[in-house]
Protein backbone atom coordinates (compact mmCIF):
# COMPACT_ATOMS: atom_id res chain seq x y z
CA UNK A 1 0.00 0.00 0.00
CA UNK A 2 2.85 2.37 0.87
CA UNK A 3 4.40 1.73 -2.55
CA UNK A 4 1.15 2.63 -4.31
CA UNK A 5 0.91 5.91 -2.38
CA UNK A 6 4.53 6.69 -3.29
CA UNK A 7 3.84 6.02 -6.99
CA UNK A 8 0.68 8.14 -6.82
CA UNK A 9 2.53 11.07 -5.24
CA UNK A 10 5.35 10.71 -7.77
CA UNK A 11 2.75 10.72 -10.57
CA UNK A 12 1.30 13.93 -9.15
CA UNK A 13 4.80 15.38 -9.03
CA UNK A 14 5.24 14.67 -12.76
CA UNK A 15 1.79 15.60 -14.02
CA UNK A 16 0.91 18.69 -11.93
CA UNK A 17 3.42 21.19 -13.45
CA UNK A 18 2.50 20.05 -16.97
CA UNK A 19 -1.24 20.21 -16.23
CA UNK A 20 -1.09 23.63 -14.58
CA UNK A 21 1.04 25.05 -17.41
CA UNK A 22 -1.25 23.50 -20.04
CA UNK A 23 -4.38 24.82 -18.33
CA UNK A 24 -2.87 28.32 -17.95
CA UNK A 25 -1.96 28.40 -21.65
CA UNK A 26 -5.40 27.06 -22.65
CA UNK A 27 -7.10 29.69 -20.47
CA UNK A 28 -4.91 32.46 -21.90
CA UNK A 29 -5.53 31.36 -25.51
CA UNK A 30 -9.29 31.04 -24.92
CA UNK A 31 -9.60 34.43 -23.22
CA UNK A 32 -7.47 36.09 -25.88
CA UNK A 33 -9.50 34.56 -28.70
CA UNK A 34 -12.75 35.64 -26.99
CA UNK A 35 -11.39 39.16 -26.50
CA UNK A 36 -10.45 39.42 -30.19
CA UNK A 37 -13.70 37.77 -31.30
CA UNK A 38 -11.97 34.83 -33.01
CA UNK A 39 -13.65 31.44 -33.38
CA UNK A 40 -10.56 29.31 -34.10
CA UNK A 41 -8.52 28.59 -30.91
CA UNK A 42 -4.92 29.80 -30.85
CA UNK A 43 -5.20 32.36 -33.65
CA UNK A 44 -5.15 35.24 -31.14
CA UNK A 45 -1.77 34.27 -29.74
CA UNK A 46 -0.42 33.73 -33.25
CA UNK A 47 -1.60 37.21 -34.27
CA UNK A 48 0.00 38.76 -31.18
CA UNK A 49 3.32 36.94 -31.83
CA UNK A 50 3.36 38.14 -35.45
CA UNK A 51 2.43 41.73 -34.55
CA UNK A 52 5.00 42.00 -31.74
CA UNK A 53 7.70 40.50 -33.97
CA UNK A 54 6.76 42.88 -36.78
CA UNK A 55 6.87 45.86 -34.41
CA UNK A 56 10.32 44.70 -33.24
CA UNK A 57 11.53 44.39 -36.84
CA UNK A 58 10.16 47.80 -37.88
CA UNK A 59 11.30 49.40 -34.62
CA UNK A 60 14.88 48.27 -35.14
CA UNK A 61 14.98 50.40 -38.30
CA UNK A 62 12.86 53.36 -37.24
CA UNK A 63 13.47 53.73 -33.52
CA UNK A 64 15.84 56.62 -34.11
CA UNK A 65 13.27 58.58 -36.11
CA UNK A 66 12.40 61.96 -34.62
CA UNK A 67 8.77 60.90 -34.05
CA UNK A 68 9.76 57.94 -31.84
CA UNK A 69 12.32 60.00 -29.96
CA UNK A 70 9.67 62.70 -29.41
CA UNK A 71 7.06 60.13 -28.29
CA UNK A 72 9.46 58.54 -25.82
CA UNK A 73 10.45 61.96 -24.47
CA UNK A 74 6.77 62.80 -23.96
CA UNK A 75 6.11 59.53 -22.12
CA UNK A 76 9.11 60.16 -19.87
CA UNK A 77 7.95 63.67 -18.99
CA UNK A 78 4.38 62.92 -17.82
CA UNK A 79 4.45 62.67 -13.99
CA UNK A 80 2.19 59.64 -13.49
CA UNK A 81 3.32 57.76 -16.61
CA UNK A 82 7.09 58.33 -16.27
CA UNK A 83 7.73 55.96 -13.32
CA UNK A 84 5.73 53.16 -14.91
CA UNK A 85 7.14 53.59 -18.42
CA UNK A 86 10.79 53.95 -17.39
CA UNK A 87 10.61 51.11 -14.83
CA UNK A 88 9.14 48.66 -17.33
CA UNK A 89 11.57 49.79 -20.02
CA UNK A 90 14.60 49.44 -17.72
CA UNK A 91 13.43 46.05 -16.41
CA UNK A 92 12.99 44.70 -19.95
CA UNK A 93 16.43 46.03 -20.89
CA UNK A 94 17.90 44.30 -17.84
CA UNK A 95 16.29 40.98 -18.73
CA UNK A 96 16.50 40.81 -22.54
CA UNK A 97 18.51 43.84 -23.62
CA UNK A 98 22.11 43.96 -24.73
CA UNK A 99 23.24 45.11 -21.28
CA UNK A 100 21.60 42.47 -19.14
CA UNK A 101 21.31 43.44 -15.48
CA UNK A 102 20.78 40.12 -13.71
CA UNK A 103 24.07 38.46 -14.60
CA UNK A 104 26.04 38.79 -11.33
CA UNK A 105 24.52 36.59 -8.62
CA UNK A 106 25.74 37.10 -5.04
CA UNK A 107 25.10 35.95 -1.49
CA UNK A 108 24.39 38.89 0.80
CA UNK A 109 25.22 38.62 4.49
CA UNK A 110 22.22 40.11 6.29
CA UNK A 111 24.18 41.64 9.20
CA UNK A 112 27.42 41.63 11.18
CA UNK A 113 26.12 39.45 13.99
CA UNK A 114 24.37 36.83 11.85
CA UNK A 115 25.29 34.10 9.41
CA UNK A 116 21.98 34.60 7.59
CA UNK A 117 22.39 35.24 3.87
CA UNK A 118 20.08 35.94 0.92
CA UNK A 119 20.70 35.43 -2.77
CA UNK A 120 20.42 38.34 -5.16
CA UNK A 121 21.92 40.04 -8.20
CA UNK A 122 24.28 43.03 -8.34
CA UNK A 123 22.60 45.69 -10.49
CA UNK A 124 24.78 48.74 -9.79
CA UNK A 125 28.08 49.49 -8.10
CA UNK A 126 29.48 52.65 -6.56
CA UNK A 127 26.22 54.04 -5.14
CA UNK A 128 26.92 56.80 -2.61
CA UNK A 129 24.32 58.09 -0.19
CA UNK A 130 24.46 61.49 1.46
CA UNK A 131 26.00 61.38 4.90
CA UNK A 132 28.09 58.26 4.25
CA UNK A 133 31.56 57.84 2.81
CA UNK A 134 31.19 54.14 2.20
CA UNK A 135 30.26 53.13 -1.35
CA UNK A 136 27.30 50.77 -1.53
CA UNK A 137 26.44 48.11 -4.07
CA UNK A 138 22.86 47.82 -5.30
CA UNK A 139 21.54 44.26 -5.05
CA UNK A 140 18.15 43.10 -6.32
CA UNK A 141 16.69 40.21 -4.34
CA UNK A 142 13.74 38.48 -6.03
CA UNK A 143 11.07 36.92 -3.86
CA UNK A 144 10.46 33.18 -3.99
CA UNK A 145 7.33 31.96 -5.80
CA UNK A 146 6.84 35.46 -7.19
CA UNK A 147 7.99 37.87 -9.88
CA UNK A 148 8.59 40.74 -7.49
CA UNK A 149 11.54 41.48 -5.22
CA UNK A 150 13.32 44.03 -3.05
CA UNK A 151 16.27 46.29 -3.72
CA UNK A 152 19.01 46.60 -1.09
CA UNK A 153 22.08 48.81 -0.88
CA UNK A 154 24.81 46.89 0.94
CA UNK A 155 28.48 47.34 1.79
CA UNK A 156 30.76 45.38 -0.56
CA UNK A 157 32.17 43.22 2.25
CA UNK A 158 28.68 41.76 2.78
CA UNK A 159 28.71 40.24 -0.71
CA UNK A 160 30.01 36.89 -1.88
CA UNK A 161 29.81 35.92 -5.57
CA UNK A 162 27.66 32.87 -6.34
CA UNK A 163 28.97 30.42 -8.93
CA UNK A 164 26.55 29.32 -11.63
CA UNK A 165 24.49 30.57 -14.53
CA UNK A 166 22.44 33.65 -13.58
CA UNK A 167 19.28 32.24 -15.19
CA UNK A 168 19.59 29.05 -13.11
CA UNK A 169 20.16 31.07 -9.94
CA UNK A 170 17.12 33.28 -10.66
CA UNK A 171 15.03 30.12 -11.20
CA UNK A 172 16.41 28.67 -7.95
CA UNK A 173 15.46 31.80 -5.97
CA UNK A 174 12.02 32.19 -7.56
CA UNK A 175 11.23 28.51 -6.95
CA UNK A 176 12.01 28.94 -3.27
CA UNK A 177 15.15 26.80 -3.46
CA UNK A 178 13.37 23.63 -4.53
CA UNK A 179 15.09 23.39 -7.93
CA UNK A 180 18.69 22.42 -8.55
CA UNK A 181 21.34 24.96 -9.47
CA UNK A 182 22.74 22.80 -12.27
CA UNK A 183 26.44 22.25 -12.74
CA UNK A 184 28.69 24.43 -10.64
CA UNK A 185 30.75 27.12 -12.33
CA UNK A 186 33.33 29.52 -10.90
CA UNK A 187 31.80 32.69 -9.49
CA UNK A 188 32.62 35.94 -11.30
CA UNK A 189 34.74 38.33 -9.20
CA UNK A 190 33.23 41.48 -7.74
CA UNK A 191 34.89 44.80 -8.59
Amino acid sequence: MKTLVTYFLQGLFYITPISVTGYALFWLFTKLDQLLGLSFPGVGILIILVVVTLIGFIGSFFIKLPFFIYLEHQLESVPLIKPIYTSVKDMLKAIVGQKQGFNRPVLVKMGNDTELRRMGFVTDEGMKLMGTDQPLITVYMPFSISVSGQLFLVPPHYLQPVPGKPAEIMKYIMAGGVTSLGEEQPAPPLK
